[in-house]
């Protein structure tokens, strides 16, 4: 498999040697489905909660007597058949929301992941990607020159500069190998990729 090597300008200037097995398998739209479903549920904190029918803070006085009224009985204003009354089947905070997903399938899911957005040319690499100092203005004109503007940059290492200058651009986010994820391969529109990150993906996904 070989990857598109761009320029500063976006230009295509040579091919990269990559692993097939990262970079050139075939789309399987079920796993990555279950992997993003999965990423995203192990992310969620159980920290919603409802009040059952004897949490709710009211009376518990009888509202009418049991007879002679012409309406239905009724025992306590907190019911859950009620406005305001309690949850019959309440959300408890301790709720757990996280899926098991195997490595094997995890890894299979992220290449697969990768090897599409390589078909469909919207994966580069680069000799390396850095900027001069911490500037949001310096990334966005380096950007703008490549014809970037939704892009994810993968790097080999951690560039503070280049971190603290993406911070304040929506479209744009930086993150090293081992800090990408599904989601984030899959929402944004371009991804950036440098020399040495490759590498590294082939080492992690092999």
């Amino acid at each position: 498999m070989e990857l598109k090597l761009i320029n500063d300008q976006g230009k295509p200037t040579a091919k990269v040697a990559a692993s097939d097995a990262a970079f050139a398998r075939e789309y399987n739209e079920a796993l990555v489905h279950q992997v993003v479903n999965a990423y995203l549920a192990n992310a969620r904190q159980g920290t919603r909660a409802q009040k059952a029918r004897g949490e709710i803070n009211k009376s518990n006085k009888k509202p009418w007597r049991q007879k002679g009224t012409g309406r239905a009985r009724a025992g306590r204003a907190s019911s859950p058949l009620w406005r305001g009354g309690g949850r019959i089947f309440p959300n408890l905070p301790d709720e757990n929301f996280s899926q098991k997903i195997n490595r094997k399938m995890y890894r299979a899911g992220v290449c697969s992941i990768l090897s599409q957005l390589a078909r469909e040319e919207r994966l580069a690499v680069v000799e390396n990607f850095t900027v001069d100092a911490p500037r949001t203005k310096l990334l966005a004109e380096k950007l703008r020159g490549m014809g970037l503007d939704d892009v994810l940059i993968i790097t080999d290492r951690v560039d503070d500069n280049l971190r603290l200058s993406s911070r304040n651009l929506p479209n744009v986010e930086v993150l090293t190998v081992g800090e990408a994820d599904p989601l984030s391969l899959l929402q944004h529109a371009r991804v950036l990729v440098t020399r040495g990150a490759v590498a590294r993906i082939e080492e992690l996904l092999k």
